[in-house]
């Protein structure tokens, strides 16, 4: 089926549209799609979801469009096919109501074919409502988030996301894959259908391997066509070469079958296409997670879906750049916490080679929050699951499966085991090419009172090192399951180890502060495939989740545990971001990010300091927190105070030099909690403080912190972009306020103003600050330890955008992109 991108110019206003009188009294403002209609809203301390949502408030909210539908398609069948809507969707055509959705993750089609007026245009309106608050554990964003799509195509048609090719084997330079395609019949007649399925390398024009089937598809029905295809000489996708093939299919109607064959004086045709790479994966007990044959240790990172500054827009180009900063720290993987990701996500992991650890649900019947999926579970979650499978199930990027994360029901609750195997089957049904899992943590819930009565309640409490409870109870719920996702709990991996020797264990949710003292366990034990860090990428809501506090030994939070540093007693309005990340939500690698890459076999030298207020004093840290060290030497009115630099290096020792003068040399620690650092008491003086790391006597590598001037310029560092004139592409600017000598100035917090000229506007404009109360959409922010981001969204057909940046004080900086990836200063 031909698909057209129904993303530009949208009305957008808030509340229900429910009649044709509103577009009168209410005109709205005009949006392009992907669009989150919560972003721009103010937060507010009395937001119902708190930090969880990092004070935003949720809202409803709609979206109408009129759509000419030419009168040449009246044969067709008309649909249109919705990557994700935040969330309880609506769908109205002319003023009628023709579907509705629930669940704002799950790619949906909703047909329109008997209801729009062919040679006319059609008034489409989509209601959307995230106002029943909290409805999630983090930020959703609201609206068409995802875009939308208009589907034509004949009456006997390929179904959208119905081309599903996989590899079985890999021999003798043939890879032996099987096809197939799902054809949908809306005629009367019994049609027979010649369906082909043509593979072609990417940069390529011919045919790399062709297979055909005819089959008989009946009225209202769907059929699927299965073909062998040989593909000879393959080139095979990895992370590191991930080499692509387009599908080719095609649907050819031939005739007629009633008792004989008639054939048609005039053939229809339908075609679709979709990504494809060849690969292999396996995975068992003693060799591990195998891709093509090869063992991998997953490196992985859980993301959730925001993209920061622009909310929850997800489009291929802010997608593509978080997957690509992620490979440079040395991530090959992550978990798309806990929910179907985009289409633009998936696509950049195809192109950039990143696998995808791909998860379905956050919630099943229980409920963890009032307004979330649970309501819809019973009846939906088997629609939604089977829509996300389909419309993932071709990629190369997406290895394995999750259905579910941490859910109540994996104690048996709610009938959670036949629920948990149902899943699983529902999945294995769908896709038999890849394993199945589920993110399972501690019982900190999930049993009934009974059980629960002693246990530790505090969210992800350990379990008691000499109970098998948690194993006697979760070993039904992991019925189904290839691999079993073990959240926060690799102290039991041995122990787990020889009570099911033959189970292949997933570290799926990790604390990040950890991960010096765990990968080598992780490398260690082959039945343990890989480790995934709560969170590679910061994001909005669970506020303050992560965070590092210093206190004085008679402060009350001197004695506390870990558990009294979470958000409901620790982030306060206007906590916004869960600040526990490698990256802030602006794409600058965080310290954590720094160490990570260190333990995965950087050698570089990563240079931080403390403020000097924290020396002396207790560090008191959240269980995703991390030491609060940054990249900082400016301390005015600290001259001579005690001060202490920490060093992440893989070396063997590490100098601390200061204005050219030797403080110390160390042995960088090795064991313990933080392993690959050492930490350097001394005394502030300005200047230039550097670490050296020597290995084997020699230096490696080394890192500077340099005391800057007063801020005196705005500096504007563009990131390469070229502008294909769709609409979907983004320019983003690097903002920092530098001394007069060109140094960043560290702790500048300046007010900016952006202005944005030409075609395009201001899709985002802040920086990584995790305590804020800025809008995002505005054309005013503050710096934070002296950046800020602008991120620019071109329009259709865009080709010449200004980017003016302003602050008190300084001489505003402008910046012309012309779209073919040169930049105008």
């Amino acid at each position: 089926m031909k698909e057209i991108r129904l993303d530009e110019k949208w009305t957008f206003r808030r509340g229900v549209l429910d009649s044709i009188g509103m577009l009168k009294t209410d005109p709205g403002i005009i949006v392009d799609l992907p669009h989150d209609g919560m972003i721009g809203t103010k937060v507010s301390k009395d937001a119902a979801a708190k930090y969880d949502s990092g004070y935003f408030t949720g809202d409803i909210c709609n979206y109408s469009k009129n759509v000419f539908i030419p009168e040449e398609w009246k044969d067709d069948c008309v649909m249109l096919q919705f990557d994700g809507a935040m969330m309880h969707t609506s769908v109205d055509v002319n003023g009628c109501k023709v579907g509705e959705h629930h669940y704002g993750y799950a790619p949906f089609v909703i047909d329109i074919t008997d209801t729009v007026t062919f040679g006319e245009a059609n008034r489409i309106t989509i209601n959307l409502n995230t106002g029943t608050q909290p409805s999630s554990r983090w930020y959703t964003g609201s609206g068409l988030f995802r875009g939308l799509q208009l589907v034509h195509g004949p009456r006997v048609h390929i179904v959208p996301d119905g081309v599903y090719v996989y590899t079985k084997e890999i021999a003798d330079d043939i890879a032996f894959l099987q096809a197939q395609i799902d054809v949908e019949n809306k005629t009367l007649q019994n049609r027979l259908v010649e369906v082909t399925c043509s593979l072609v390398k990417e940069g390529k024009s011919e045919a790399a391997a062709v297979s055909k089937q005819v089959i008989q598809v009946n009225p209202g029905k769907s059929e699927t066509a299965h073909m062998s295809v040989m593909l000879k000489n393959p080139e095979l996708w990895s992370i590191d070469d991930p080499n692509l093939y387009t599908v080719h299919a095609a649907a050819k109607v031939l005739g007629t079958f009633r008792t004989h064959f008639t054939a048609d004086e005039v053939t229809t045709e339908d075609e679709q296409t979709a990504l494809f790479g060849v690969r292999t994966i396996t995975a068992d007990a003693v060799r591990g997670l195998c891709i093509n044959g090869k063992t991998e240790k997953l490196k992985g990172g859980c993301v959730h879906h925001d993209n920061g500054l622009l909310g929850a827009v997800s489009l291929y180009e802010t997608e593509a750049r978080k997957i690509l900063k992620l490979k440079e720290v040395g991530f090959n993987a992550i978990r798309t916490a806990h929910n179907p990701p985009s289409a633009a996500l998936v696509e950049a992991c195809d192109r950039l080679g990143m696998y995808i650890f791909n998860e379905a649900f956050d919630a099943w019947g229980m409920s963890k929050r009032a307004g979330d999926y649970s309501q819809y579970f019973v009846s939906e979650w088997e629609k939604d699951l089977t829509a996300f499978v389909r419309r993932d199930r071709i990629h190369p990027s997406v290895i394995i499966w999750s259905t579910g994360n941490e859910i109540p029901e994996r104690g048996g609750l709610n009938n959670g085991y036949t629920l948990a195997t149902k899943l699983a089957d529902t999945i294995h049904s769908l896709d038999m090419s890849r394993p199945v899992s589920n993110g399972i943590c501690s019982f900190w819930s999930g049993l009934d009172d009974k059980m629960s009565k002693d246990m530790d309640q505090s969210q992800n409490a350990k379990e008691e090192a000499d109970s098998t409870l948690w194993e006697r109870y979760t070993e039904p719920f992991t019925n189904g399951l290839d691999i079993v996702g073990y959240n926060y709990m690799e102290d039991l991996y041995e122990r787990d180890h020889e009570m099911f020797p033959d189970r292949v264990i997933l570290g799926s949710e990790n604390f990040p502060q950890e991960i010096g003292f765990r990968w080598p366990m992780v490398e260690a034990l082959p039945y343990v495939i890989g480790d995934f860090t709560w969170t590679a990428w910061d994001y909005i809501g669970e506020a303050g989740i992560g965070k590092a506090l210093y206190v004085d030994s008679d402060d009350p939070l001197a004695d506390a545990k870990p558990w009294h540093i979470m958000p409901d007693s620790t982030s306060p309005y206007p906590w916004r971001l869960a600040n526990d990340a490698d990256f802030d939500i602006t794409g600058r690698m965080l310290p954590q990010g720094a160490y990570r890459s260190v333990v995965w076999g950087s050698e570089k030298t990563f240079l931080f300091s403390l403020h000097p207020d924290r020396f002396g004093k207790i560090e008191k840290m959240s269980l995703w927190g991390f030491p609060g060290v940054v990249s900082d030497w400016n301390y005015e009115g600290y001259e001579g105070k005690d001060v202490q630099l920490v060093v992440f290096s893989g070396a063997d020792e590490v100098e601390l030099v200061c204005n050219g003068k030797t403080i110390d040399r160390k042995a960088v620690v090795k064991d313990g909690k933080l392993p690959n650092s050492v930490r350097f008491d001394t005394v502030y003086t300005p200047g230039k403080v550097e670490a050296i790391s020597y290995k084997d006597g020699r230096e490696v590598s080394r890192a500077a912190l340099v005391t800057s001037g007063k801020p005196a310029k705005l500096v504007l560092t563009p990131e390469p972009c070229v502008t294909n004139g769709d609409g979907h592409e983004l320019v983003y600017v690097d903002i920092t306020i530098t001394d007069a000598d060109g140094l960043l100035v560290t702790d500048a917090a300046i007010e900016l103003k952006a202005e944005v000229s030409g075609e395009g506007y201001l899709a985002g404009f802040g920086s990584g600050n995790p305590v804020t109360e800025e809008d995002y959409t505005d054309d005013k922010a503050v710096s934070y330890r002296g950046h800020a981001q602008a991120i620019i969204r071109c329009r259709k057909g865009a080709w010449e955008i200004t980017l003016t940046v302003s602050a008190e004080g300084l001489a505003p900086i402008t910046i012309t992109s012309h779209g073919d990836g040169s930049f105008d200063c």
